[in-house]
């Protein structure tokens, strides 16, 4: 009886040296110790050029592969059919850089959400809204600034940390939050554009 390798496939993986290996992008598994080993460094492509980028591999691509080599293996393949395979150039280690990143994104973010607030303010005319409110509960005319606008300000913050469900390194709620939705949607957009652009291009070929 032959001994069976076993393929498991994510539809993502980020990969750090251009020499892509089977172990890099698959979990494997199988009975011989010796069959594994020699499987799992297995050459499956090299990136070209070095470019970093996202490129898009077939299971396909993986079992035959191994089919070359092990002819008397049966392959089983568990998972995703295509593997999108991310390649980045391992961090150097300067978090500087990362910083400056992360800062600069901080500053654009924190003033787009100024000015979308600002404009809203100015579309419902906050300024006449809330001394109107005021005379309506209270009977008297305010003097500047009044406590409507503190709460007003204060529920502002307090609703942003809620709504994105994120503050510091705890979030208020185990559930993921509208941004890592999004950012979860987009990236299988990606992934689907990506596949459909590899098997358009195969069958053009």
């Amino acid at each position: 009886m032959s001994e069976i390798l076993y393929i498991q496939t994510e539809k993502n993986v980020e990969v750090y040296s251009p020499e892509i290996h089977l172990q890099d992008i698959a979990k494997l598994t199988c009975s011989d110790q010796k069959i594994l080993n020699r499987n799992q460094v297995r050459r499956i492509m090299t990136i070209p050029g070095k470019k970093p980028g996202r490129y898009v591999v077939s299971a396909l691509d993986l079992i035959n592969a191994v089919a070359k080599e092990e002819k008397s293996l049966d392959v089983t393949h568990i998972g995703e059919a295509n593997i999108v395979v991310t390649y980045r150039e391992r961090p150097s280690g300067e978090k500087w850089k990362e910083y400056i990143k992360t800062g600069l994104v901080c500053i654009l973010s924190f003033f787009g959400a100024a000015f979308s607030i600002m404009t809203f303010n100015t579309d419902v005319d906050i300024q006449k809204l809330f001394p109107q409110l005021y005379f309506q509960l209270t009977g008297t005319k305010p003097e500047g600034v009044t406590v409507l606008e503190f709460f007003y300000s204060l529920g502002i913050g307090i609703g942003v940390v809620f709504f994105f469900n994120h503050f510091g390194h705890g979030k208020p709620a185990i559930d993921p939050s509208p941004i890592e939705v999004q950012m979860r949607t987009y990236e299988e957009d990606v992934d689907k554009t990506l596949i459909a652009e590899k098997n358009r291009g195969e069958k053009k070929a």
